[in-house]
């Protein structure tokens, strides 16, 4: 494995700690040795579990893995500190502890990425790590980039699980199903609305004919005290950061659905027929209408 030191302002985490070490005389030489030693020793382990290390090529792709995620868990651990990477480089475990957290990370936000449970890597997504897995000398490093990414995604299906568990009757769903958060929340509160707190299941399109619609409940003043009142139903962290997510047209895209079901409500009493509904659906908009459940009904 080879760690060139250049640029640094661009390219892994690891090589711009080395090369700022360096340059500030604060890395001796013997020092970057060691530090080499370490990381070659954690590729041919890398190589060993999920490679075929007698191949060269597969060999220098495993050195590669080991800086991104070196670099990954360098960045999370010494909080971008490089003076503070530095000193935990050149300590006896320092690689290792970095490679350690880097991969944990990895395997944390590749959960729902791995819908059949193992990758290549394990716990880890294959694409990801991919996108981590960087040269030592690559000019420009996104692999932190994609990390923040997958995290956002990670804590949106987190968020997703919990409204699902907490609103929901049918508490499970398909990852691949790509649950947006906003209308999941939207549809927890139209139907908390029309049928006093109950939790969601797939009947709203035949009960919604047995109900009458309240006055009050069409302003958007009303469906924002709904929105909180059952936010408030959840842990205060996950609360604030689903409220953080959600844009801020959340209340009059549902206040336009729920003019939309007093129309649909209208045309079940006068015994349309699922064909009709079903075109006016569409005719509204379907995907537009934010809250408004997807399943047929036959």
């Amino acid at each position: 494995m080879q760690l060139v030191l250049r640029d640094i302002d661009q390219g892994p985490y690891l090589s711009k700690v080395l090369a700022k070490g360096q340059a500030d005389d604060t890395l001796s030489g013997e020092q970057l040795a060691q530090i080499k030693s370490k990381a070659i020793l954690m590729s041919l382990k890398l190589a060993d579990k999920f490679y075929n290390k007698y191949k060269m090529h597969l060999l220098e792709q495993a050195a590669h893995d080991v800086i991104g995620v070196v670099s990954l868990g360098l960045m999370e651990l010494s909080n971008q500190d490089q003076q503070q990477a530095l000193r935990l480089l050149i300590t006896a475990d320092g690689v290792v502890k970095c490679f350690q957290k880097g991969w944990s990370m990895l395997s944390v936000v590749s959960k729902h990425k791995l819908v059949n449970g193992k990758s290549l890597y394990g716990d880890v997504d294959k694409f990801l790590l991919e996108q981590v897995s960087t040269p030592p000398d690559a000019e420009e490093w996104q692999g932190y980039e994609a990390y923040q990414d997958a995290l956002l995604e990670h804590q949106r299906q987190q968020s997703i699980a919990a409204l699902m568990a907490q609103f929901y009757a049918q508490t499970s769903y398909d990852p691949l199903d790509f649950l947006n958060l906003e209308s999941v929340l939207a549809e927890a509160v139209l139907y908390r609305m029309l049928f006093d707190n109950a939790k969601v299941r797939q009947d709203l399109k035949k009960r919604i004919a047995k109900i009458s619609l309240q006055d009050e409940w069409f302003s958007l003043e009303y469906i924002e005290q709904q929105t909180q009142k059952a936010l408030a139903e959840l842990p205060a962290t996950l609360a604030e950061t689903i409220g953080k997510d959600l844009g801020k047209n959340f209340a009059p895209a549902l206040l336009r659905t729920l003019h939309f079901a007093k129309s649909y409500r209208e045309l079940l009493l006068n015994d349309a027929s699922p064909e009709r509904l079903e075109r006016f659906e569409h005719k509204e908009g379907l995907v537009g209408l934010l809250g408004w459940p997807l399943y047929i009904v036959l």
